[in-house]
């Protein structure tokens, strides 16, 4: 529980520092000249937007991985921290290719170009003055479409220890990613360009990819 408990928040505090989580609604609020409150606002509301969409897929891997594991134990041995393992070289080769067509589910380099683009976030709405609540609403399904894939993974592995494992990584993603959201739409309204983000924004693959790596062997030969 320890360790499933460890790899979520590292997991999460990486997810919730990508910058395409936060840096569009601090754009768009700036454009629309909305005030600190509403800004802050819209970012509670689309972060739980997103979280709630992995949160419920995760809930349904994490499900079939308590029924597979509670029936083979070579699920929780082997074949878990393999789908980690995996998944993180596949993050890993990603990145290294730096490919736009092995782009992630996050579309993360898309926006790392010109920090916003308008096939994701609503950026035409932008443009055509549409009121806050239609941008708001356009946001939140953009998100919400658009679940957290390595966290899915982790839910298997999750799902081992039952559904304390499942309940574990579902509160810490989901309050991590938004607090960690919401405190950077603030530091990035206030100035704070020291921030460095520019290794985030082009190696979130990397990042994400040696986690997943770590958690999987952690898994293989640490037990808590």
């Amino acid at each position: 529980m320890v360790q499933i408990l460890i790899a979520s928040l590292l997991l999460s505090i990486i997810h919730a520092s990508i910058p395409n989580h936060w840096l569009p609604l601090i754009a768009i609020g700036k454009t629309e000249k909305w005030t600190q409150g509403e800004i802050m606002r819209a970012t509670l509301i689309t972060g739980f937007a997103h979280t709630l969409s992995t949160v419920l897929i995760g809930i349904i891997v994490g499900f079939f991985g308590y029924k597979l594991s509670s029936s083979y134990e070579i699920i929780s041995g082997i074949i878990a921290p393999s789908i980690l393992i995996v998944l993180g070289i596949i993050y890993l080769v990603l990145d290294l290719s730096d490919k736009e067509g092995f782009e992630h589910n996050h579309h993360h380099d898309e926006f790392l170009h010109k920090s916003v683009k308008e096939d994701f976030y609503p950026l035409k709405l932008v443009q055509k003055k549409k009121t806050k609540w239609s941008l708001l609403a356009s946001m939140s399904i953009g998100m919400f479409f658009t679940p957290c894939a390595e966290i899915e993974a982790y839910y298997f592995q999750a799902s081992t220890i039952g559904w304390a494992g499942i309940w574990i990584v579902s509160a810490v993603y989901t309050f991590v990613t938004i607090g960690g959201m919401l405190l950077l739409v603030y530091l990035g309204m206030h100035g704070a360009k020291h921030l460095e983000s520019h290794y985030m924004e082009h190696h979130e693959k990397r990042i994400t990819g040696i986690v997943l790596i770590a958690i999987g062997l952690l898994t293989y030969f640490v037990k808590f």
